[in-house]
């Protein structure tokens, strides 16, 4: 079933008006130059807030248990602010928010786990902003890894819908360099990008977002059960190795140690970033990467290790693979 010929009719034009705050200018500390820019313009919980009120339209959400655990958190500086939110409906394991915000920077991490019975991708979106840049991923992470000679699930998902990407990729275009490692889990659809801050790219950001979520949102509608065990145990496992690659190279991971501490970070990563990761597997990241293990046993701390790097789009402008 190729989802994209009816997902694309539900697309309804996104209202950007959440996005602007009154307090668009912002000076740093009591230095002799005054430096004025956007981080506060752009509001991130309205971002989640937009993504849910569109999911309670079309699903029954109910909270999921993370959300008794993770909801607020101060960093060590006594300023930053880390809010959660979580939730789950009968074919999303997982649905859930951070927005960390503190008087130089924004980040928000916002992303949805099907259950294992279902191969719907994986929606990231990873938005960054501080005084002088922006820095956005946003995609339907596939399940299973797309290749050339296997098709079958890059034109399920993927072929009809390609017209979201082109939309935007005039004014979001490709960020630089990507790890060969880093794109397999990304799809043809991947919005790559850095940007300067300015009203007119956070207004498309906001469109775009929500774009993307309605698309992946008919996608859990439209996706049947998976009866036969052997899929929804390859299922399980694509996740497994997706979550277990995030949890070990999310490039956050620095960030986080340094707001809340590096115990914190790995608890923030493993059991409510990527949850999911101590629970649907046992496979260690050894396991699943074993290029990057060292001499002495343990993981690699390099970002890549094949070497390759990809500093232009690997994919046509109809999402096939060029490398």
């Amino acid at each position: 079933m190729e989802l994209g010929s009816s997902i694309r009719p539900c697309f309804k034009s996104a209202n950007p008006h959440v996005l602007m705050s009154k307090n668009t200018n912002l000076t740093l500390g009591k230095r002799s130059q005054r430096f004025s820019f956007r981080v506060s313009a752009v509001s991130y919980k309205d971002f989640a807030e937009s993504a849910l009120e569109e999911t309670r339209k079309r699903l029954v959400l109910e909270p999921s248990p993370l959300q008794e655990r993770y909801s607020s958190m101060t960093g060590l500086d006594g300023k930053t602010q880390l809010q959660m939110l979580a939730f789950k409906s009968p074919k999303i394991r997982l649905l859930r928010s951070m927005a960390i915000q503190n008087e130089t920077m924004q980040v928000f991490d916002f992303a949805g786990f099907m259950e294992p019975e279902y191969d719907t991708p994986i929606f990231c979106a990873n938005f960054f902003t501080s005084a002088n840049t922006n820095i956005v991923v946003l995609d339907l992470n596939p399940l299973h890894q797309l290749t050339d000679d296997q098709t079958v699930y890059q034109d399920k998902y993927y072929k009809n819908i390609m017209s979201i990407y082109h939309k935007y990729d005039e004014i979001f275009p490709w960020g630089g360099k990507l790890t060969g490692e880093s794109i397999k889990f990304f799809s043809p659809l991947v919005m790559w990008t850095r940007f300067s801050s300015s009203q007119e790219k956070h207004k498309a950001l906001f469109s775009a977002f929500l774009e993307y979520y309605q698309a992946w949102l008919e996608m859990t509608i439209q996706v049947k059960e998976e009866m036969e065990p052997s899929q929804v145990r390859a299922n399980r496992e694509a996740q497994h190795k997706y979550l277990t690659w995030r949890a070990q190279k999310d490039p956050g991971h620095g960030l986080l140690r340094k707001l809340v501490g590096e115990v914190k970070a790995k608890e923030l990563l493993r059991d409510f970033l990527f949850n999911g990761v101590n629970e649907m597997g046992t496979k260690t990241f050894i396991d699943y990467f074993p290029e990057y293990q060292t001499e002495d046993g343990t993981v690699s701390d390099k970002r890549s290790i094949i070497g390759k790097s990809f500093e232009t789009r690997p994919w046509d402008s109809n999402g096939q693979f060029i490398g």
